[in-house]
C-alpha cells in the first residue's frame, strides 16, 4: 500500500499518476503497485514537480511497517535507532542567520536630521 502526496504540481503529474493510482482527494493518490513500479512513480514525480511538493509514504518490512520519502518538504525523515520519525525545521535558526538589528531606524535618524 502506498499514499502519495503532491502540492502545487502541474496538472499533467497528476493525470500521469492517475493511470497508476487512485485520486481519492485533490493531490492525494494512494494504490498498491509493485516495489519497481513504486519507485519509477517517484522517480517521475521528483522530475515533473517543478516548485511542488511531494510526499510518499508506503508499507514496507520494518519495525514500523512503513518508510517515508519527501522531495521539496519543509519536514525531512530522520532515523532514530531504527525508527523513522519526521523532523520539523527549527524556527530558531532562521532567526540566528537573521539576526536583529539593534539601534535606531533609518527613518528615525533621517527624522531627527530634519529638525535640527
Amino acid at each position: 500500500m502506498m499514499v502519495l502526496n503532491v502540492t502545487a504540481v502541474p496538472a499533467g503529474l497528476r493525470g500521469d499518476l492517475g493511470k497508476w493510482l487512485t485520486e481519492i482527494s485533490p493531490g492525494v493518490f494512494v494504490g498498491n503497485p509493485s516495489a519497481r513500479i513504486r519507485d519509477l512513480l517517484w522517480q517521475r514525480t521528483t522530475e515533473l514537480c517543478k516548485d511542488g511538493r511531494a510526499l510518499l509514504i508506503f508499507s514496507t518490512n520494518n519495525e514500523q511497517g512503513m518508510e517515508f520519502r519527501t522531495h521539496r518538504h519543509d519536514w525531512e525523515p530522520v532515523d532514530f535507532d531504527g525508527i523513522t520519525l519526521m523532523m520539523r525545521p527549527d524556527k530558531s535558526s532562521k532567526h540566528e542567520k537573521n539576526p536583529r538589528r539593534t539601534g535606531w531606524s533609518t527613518a528615525r535618524n533621517l527624522r531627527r536630521k530634519q529638525r535640527r
